[in-house]
């Protein structure tokens, strides 16, 4: 099992995601990804969200608990306290594009939150859990999804 953690972070009526082509695909995921060893799921989201958008964050809150492949993944509300978008450096931008090839594409987007619906944002279940939450606000219990 991989145990995945990303960050739900809003700002000015807009989402932090990463564009993504790959394998054929056009999408949008949640700046996240796998948690290391001795690393705490909500530590490993602060990392992912810096080396892929460049931005430091605080947890606010865990949002989401999604499992998807039997995987388990952790989507955490964050805040912005710092860094410059789009100067991440994580290894999909640092490696030769050759070496990464693979993988696709990596582009982090500020996306209009009402286009969050009408595009291929992924998982599906966060994507209207945040748009969802911008007008009635974060649930309580945390919701937990399965996705196919």
């Amino acid at each position: 099992m991989r145990i995945r953690a990303a960050v739900i972070l809003i700002e000015n009526n807009a989402i932090a995601l990463i564009e993504r082509h790959r394998a054929g695909m056009h999408y949008f995921a949640f700046p996240g990804g796998g948690v290391e060893s001795g690393e705490t799921p909500d530590q490993a989201a602060i990392r992912e969200m810096y080396e892929e958008t460049g931005l430091q964050v605080e947890v606010v809150k865990l949002a989401a608990e999604v499992w998807y492949r039997g995987n388990q993944q952790f989507f955490y509300l964050g805040k912005s306290v710092g860094g410059v978008f789009g100067a991440g450096t994580g290894e999909e931008y640092s490696r030769p594009q050759a070496e990464y090839s693979h993988a696709g594409t990596y582009q982090p987007v500020w996306m209009p939150l009402d286009e969050l619906l009408s595009q291929n944002v992924l998982p599906h279940s966060i994507a209207l859990l945040a748009a969802n939450a911008t007008v009635a606000g974060w649930p309580d219990p945390i919701p937990v999804f399965e996705e196919a």
